[in-house]
């Protein structure tokens, strides 16, 4: 494999840690870009000694000047709880990050990947959700500046692309879990490990009848390096997750059962354009890279629980969360 010299943008938080970890491993001198609003450096720490590795304080709202082949760009809190505290500086990092990524990518020369979101699809009309389908988003609503951000973001890609001839790949990461997670950043898959854990009723918003569809985070690293690889023709938007659809009721029960204890609830109500589901139409990935999801759910929340029961243990700041 061709060594290159590789920027991850949100380089230290959950999905970013663990493409910097598997592109080190895979030889690549991989620069790490973080502010650490929503990172971690506990995330990046046994990387630091890796002589292809280099961790840089970086805030993508403001221009960045290095030499690099391709650029993934994560830069921006994902989980609701997070990107809601300061929804203008998250619409500035989708926006303004993209343009100073885009920018680096046209002056290097460098391919870049733009991390999007199955939140540009809102509450859809369309289920599965296709690449082909333009959403159903509130443009007001308290999750808009994450949407609407990244909605942006997208179209400064393909701008960037007919205008400027950068080369670009748009996906749309679903939902995605695993060890790294924080376990107070409100996503569903955290809250529920961390409330079984520590022998909490599990906090479930709304009736639990609405669905969503989870993929490990290593198959979503498969994936997102797989599209890197694809040709300079293919620039998405491509959906990268796991098709098969659960309920968050059917997700509380087999935490329970796995973490080992009685299933209790308590139900509050659903936050305002909380989508009732969220399931993947990924016929074009498989198509593109031949790419699907390998790892089943029950395998995946066994690695995340014991990620979050030795985090327990050693009293790591772990927060049950209602």
């Amino acid at each position: 494999m061709v060594q290159k010299r590789i920027l991850v943008s949100g380089g230290a938080g959950f999905v970013g840690s663990h493409l910097c970890e598997r592109l080190v491993r895979q030889g690549h001198d991989v620069i790490c870009v973080d502010n650490y609003y929503s990172g971690r450096k506990q995330n990046i720490a046994h990387l630091i000694a890796s002589p292809n590795f280099e961790a840089l304080r970086h805030d993508v709202t403001f221009p960045l000047y290095v030499e690099v082949d391709e650029i993934y760009n994560l830069a921006c809190p994902a989980s609701p709880r997070q990107y809601q505290l300061d929804p203008v500086q998250t619409m500035k990092t989708s926006v303004h990050g993209a343009i100073n990524m885009l920018g680096l990518a046209k002056r290097c020369g460098a391919k870049i990947l733009q991390a999007s979101t199955s939140e540009i699809y809102g509450e859809p009309t369309v289920h599965p959700q296709p690449e082909s389908y333009f959403g159903n988003v509130s443009i007001m609503g308290p999750r808009s500046c994450y949407d609407e951000g990244k909605r942006c973001a997208e179209t400064l890609f393909y701008d960037y692309h007919r205008q400027h001839g950068v080369r670009i790949k748009v996906i749309r990461i679903f939902n995605t879990y695993g060890p790294r997670m924080q376990p107070d950043d409100g996503r569903v898959v955290s809250n529920f490990v961390v409330q079984a854990l520590s022998g909490a009723p599990l906090t479930v918003f709304g009736s639990g009848a609405q669905t969503r569809s989870f993929c490990y985070v290593d198959d979503l690293i498969d994936g997102m390096i797989a599209v890197m690889e694809t040709g300079d023709a293919v620039t998405g938007p491509i959906n990268v997750g796991n098709p098969e659809e659960v309920t968050i009721l059917e997700l509380a029960q087999q935490i329970a059962s796995q973490v080992g204890v009685p299933l209790g609830v308590i139900h509050h109500d659903k936050p305002q354009d909380d989508p009732q589901r969220r399931c993947p139409d990924i016929a074009l990935m498989n198509t593109l890279t031949g790419w699907s999801p390998k790892i089943p759910l029950n395998l995946g929340l066994e690695r995340t629980i014991a990620f979050f029961g030795d985090r327990t243990r050693s009293n790591d700041n772990v927060r049950v969360l209602t």
